[in-house]
């Protein structure tokens, strides 16, 4: 099955192909970043807007790399949800009005199931990984807005362990990028600088590890991290050395939490997905601590660690396989529980 994927949950407009046969045949992605930089964030009407100028343009590109044609699509997905209800209605309005005029399948997808099965997904000519997981596993899901830990038992069957109680992983490194002046998108300017700084200079606390469970909690660090810069020198070396304290407070964190929640579920395998999931340092951690316990740790490539209409391209390529689709009504779901989602047969 050959399905068009789009992505348009936020600020990122996402176009794939994927083809059950051969793989990933193309993919593209065009970033908001630079439209949002002078508000330091996603203006929800702005991102809708851009989402309309650029979806159509990139559908186009996206055909010509894979070297097909509107009619040979056997069916459309797109991101139904979570995310902002106008760009996610953009994306869908687009999908259902292509799936109707080529009188093929669409289906809504989970933008987070999309980020869970991306290390799953196959690149033409390759594989994502040498062994692609199978379930059962933990995921772990950690980006801008979600940071959770779910027992993946079967695709579609989902487990949630457990989440965040306050900022999610991602936004955590945002706002204290922003706290400590660095432009926006802060992210991952901030992990970049953390690479300059000195190990061990800043010690921050490691939230809720010291208490049973899987949740988690980044608010506290963020504001430990925001007193010890405004007692610094504010110096740029000083600037490096607290956002290496920081960056290895959140990876000591999520390594933790993880190393529980495999060990809770039975597993030897965890699965990262979601924008930090392309943190080197975490990365690094994790892979180290799951071979030390004979398990591994697995990872999408880092481009498709971010939004990408890739992930949606091949969660729909499974769930249209399975003969879901949706009607021709355009429904997105702003709001909606990963654990809701239906068992995909085997």
């Amino acid at each position: 099955m050959r399905v068009l994927g789009i992505e348009s949950s936020c600020d990122e407009t996402g176009v794939a192909v994927y083809d059950s046969d051969r793989g990933l045949r193309a993919h593209a992605l065009y970033s908001q970043v630079e439209l949002h930089a002078e508000y330091g964030g996603v203006v929800p009407e702005l991102a809708s807007r851009d989402h309309v100028r650029k979806l159509l343009p990139l559908i186009r590109q996206t055909l010509a790399e894979s070297g097909m044609s509107l009619d040979e699509i056997d069916g459309v997905a797109y991101t139904a949800g979570p995310g902002l209800v106008g760009a996610l209605l953009v994306g869908a309005g687009v999908a259902r009005a292509l799936a109707w005029a080529l009188e093929v399948p669409a289906v809504g997808v989970h933008h987070m199931e999309g980020h869970l099965l991306a290390p799953l997904m196959r690149i033409e000519g390759g594989t994502t990984m040498q062994a692609p997981p199978a379930p059962p596993f933990v995921a772990l899901l950690v980006s801008g807005g979600h940071t959770q830990l779910v027992h993946v038992e079967a695709i579609g069957r989902y487990r949630l362990l457990g989440e965040t109680l306050d900022d999610a992983a991602g936004e955590a490194f945002d706002k204290t990028a922003k706290l400590m002046g660095l432009p926006y998108p802060g992210g991952p300017q901030l992990a970049r600088l953390a690479g300059a700084g000195r190990s061990g200079t800043f010690r921050f606390a490691r939230p809720m590890t010291d208490r049973p469970g899987l949740d988690f909690s980044f608010s506290g660090l963020k504001t430990q991290v925001l007193l010890a810069w405004q007692r610094s020198d504010g110096s740029d070396a000083t600037r490096a050395d607290v956002a290496r304290g920081f960056e290895e407070a959140v990876v000591e964190t999520l390594v933790i939490k993880c190393l529980r929640a495999v060990e809770a579920a039975g597993v030897d395998t965890v699965v990262v997905a979601g924008g930090v999931g392309a943190n080197l340092r975490l990365r690094a951690a994790l892979d180290e601590a799951m071979a030390r316990r004979g398990g591994r740790a697995c990872f999408p490539p880092p481009a498709l660690c971010t939004d990408n209409g890739a992930m949606i391209a091949f969660a729909g390529a499974l769930r249209l396989g399975a003969g879901e689709h949706a009607d021709a009504a355009v429904r997105v779901q702003p709001r909606w529980d990963m654990t809701e989602l239906p068992e995909i047969a085997a």
